[in-house]
Order: structure tokens, then sequence, then C-alpha cells
């Protein structure tokens, strides 16, 4: 099985370059580019990002957002390095049930979050203590 995640864009390359740089420490790079669709591919078992270009600009809140774990306990500076991609950060720091996150967007305003799972949680697995 393959999961493929869609993300409308007004501008196609330059969210292509914020993605890429943003998702650098996952080792993600351009796949299929036919208009108007360019694919954005990680390592096996990864999803690949699909940017889709579309005439209207994002509006109302995302239904489906990405949360991406860096595997670094800092979240501060992982939203800092994104900001610097010209990411815009939405919340501070907030957490839940040993889980930290900080929402951001992208370029396009879309939402994402920058977390980190409590210890007992690993690569979507709870551990045996």
């Amino acid at each position: 099985m393959q999961i493929v995640v869609t993300l409308d864009c007004v501008d196609i390359e330059p969210q292509a370059n914020f993605w890429l740089g943003a998702l650098a420490p996952l080792d993600y790079c351009r796949g299929f580019h036919g208009p108007p669709y360019l694919s954005l591919v990680g390592p096996a078992p990864a999803p690949t990002l699909l940017l889709q270009h579309v005439p209207e600009p994002k509006q109302g809140k995302n239904r489906m957002h990405l949360d991406l774990d860096f595997g670094t306990a800092d979240l501060t500076s992982e939203v800092n390095r994104l900001e610097q991609l010209g990411a815009a950060r939405l919340s501070e720091e907030l957490n839940e049930h040993g889980f930290r996150w900080i929402v951001v967007a992208d370029p396009e305003g879309n939402e994402f979050c920058v977390f980190n799972p409590p210890k007992s949680l690993r690569h979507g697995r709870l551990r045996n203590t």
C-alpha cells in the first residue's frame, strides 16, 4: 500500500521549495512532475506529498493536516528553522497525553504540527517497559 498526501497550492514552485526544505531531514526529493502536479517523495515507506495547482487560495481551517516528528526534543529550534523557510508559527507549545507540539503554517497558510511524542511511544508503537 502507498499513501499519497495531496496539498492544493496556488503557486507550486515556492511550495515545493518550502516543503523540500522543511522535509530535508527526512530526505525528500522531487519526483513526478506533470502539470498541475509535482510530487515530493521520501524514502520508503514515507508518504508522497503531491502538490496540486489550484486557482483559489486556501480558505478556512484544514480538515486534515500533517504531524511531523523530526526526532528532536527541541521543538522551538525546529519551528525556528521552518520559519526561516517561510513558515508562520500559529501557536505556542501545546501538550496533551505526553505529546508536545507547535502549530505552524506553510507559506500558503496550510496548517501542520511539529511534534514530539511521549518517551513511551516511538515510531507509532507503544514500547514495552
